[in-house]
């Protein structure tokens, strides 16, 4: 009889999926942190951009119904220095599936060689999450924003993740570089489970 060898896998989550909430919402079931972990090489930037005006939703600005063009969503890049901080979540194929639905302006990517875990669980297999191509902005798109639904859920997602990792994430992020804007959402094709607040 041959060995069962245990796979285990997670996500790194290093923006809104940190927020518990929101994973649970997506995954439709309780979700904790597998682990805190830093990302060495890779840099967190305001670089993924989403048109607003054409995606399956659309926000306007809560104090006069404008619609802004463009969304900024955080992403991963290539860099120098110890990395960005986040936290592991541990995951099955189909809910790693699922979150690819999620995702749908991201690719997911594999670093587990890469992934600099901070106690607790090892994993057979670590992913993340990066842009896609065509949604990889270097520089913000004129006109863009910030949902400040989305920037109020992952600096609390950081907050609850333990000491200092809030100073972490900002510090390993810098300030946003758009105007942080409250937003009301005017259309939505969302798919259920998908995020709603931003």
């Amino acid at each position: 009889m041959g060995v069962v060898v245990s796979r285990r896998q997670a996500i790194f989550a290093y923006g809104s999926l940190l927020s518990l909430a929101s994973a649970e919402r997506t995954l439709g079931r309780p979700v904790e942190h597998a682990a805190p972990a830093r990302l060495p090489g890779w840099r967190r930037r305001w670089s993924q951009a989403r048109d607003n005006r054409r995606s399956e939703k659309t926000f306007a600005r809560a104090e006069d119904g404008a619609v802004p063009p463009w969304c900024l969503g955080l992403n991963l890049e290539r860099g120098a220095g110890p990395g960005p901080n986040g936290a592991l979540l541990e995951l099955s194929e189909p809910e790693l599936e699922r979150l690819d639905a999620r995702e749908i302006r991201y690719d997911r990517l594999e670093i587990t060689d890469a992934i600099a875990i901070e106690g607790g669980r090892r994993f057979t297999r670590v992913f993340t999450f990066v842009a896609k191509p065509e949604s990889f902005a270097p520089s913000p798109p004129p006109g863009a924003v910030i949902l400040a639904s989305y920037f109020r859920a992952i600096e609390a997602a950081f907050e609850a993740l333990g000491p200092d990792q809030l100073e972490v994430f900002r510090e390993t992020t810098g300030p946003p570089p758009v105007e942080v804007v409250e937003c009301v959402l005017l259309l939505d094709e969302i798919p259920a489970g998908n995020p709603r607040d931003w």
